[in-house]
C-alpha cells in the first residue's frame, strides 16, 4: 500500500509543478488553485509513506518521478527541448530512483 501512495504522490508532484508553470507566478486562479492542492496532497501522501517506508530511498523516489514525470510532460506537451545532454541528465536520475528501490527491496 506505501508504494501506491507514493506513486500517486510522485504523480501529484508531476501535476502541482505543471500547474504552477500554467499559474503564471500565481496570476492565474485555477491553475494556481490546482497547483497548490496537488501539491499539499502530495505532501500528505508523502508523509503517511514515511511511516511505512524509509525516508532516504521513498523521498528519492518520490523527487525522481517528481522531476522525470515533470521533464516528460515538459517535452511532450510544451514543447521544450529534448537535447543530449538532458536526456542524460534524466537517465541518471532515472538509474538512481530504479536503484533506490532495488536496494530497498
Amino acid at each position: 500500500m506505501a508504494w501506491l501512495l507514493l506513486l500517486t504522490a510522485g504523480l501529484l508532484e508531476v501535476v502541482w509543478a505543471i500547474a504552477l508553470k500554467q499559474a503564471a507566478g500565481f496570476s492565474r486562479l485555477l491553475p494556481s488553485v490546482v497547483g497548490v492542492a496537488a501539491a499539499s496532497a502530495s505532501f500528505v501522501l508523502l508523509a503517511l509513506v514515511l511511516k511505512g517506508l524509509p525516508v532516504g530511498p521513498a523521498y528519492a523516489i518520490w523527487v525522481g518521478m517528481g522531476v522525470i514525470g515533470t521533464a516528460a510532460v515538459g517535452v511532450v506537451a510544451l514543447g521544450e527541448p529534448v537535447t543530449p545532454a538532458r536526456t542524460a541528465c534524466l537517465a541518471l536520475i532515472l538509474l538512481g530512483v530504479v536503484g533506490l528501490k532495488v536496494v530497498d527491496a
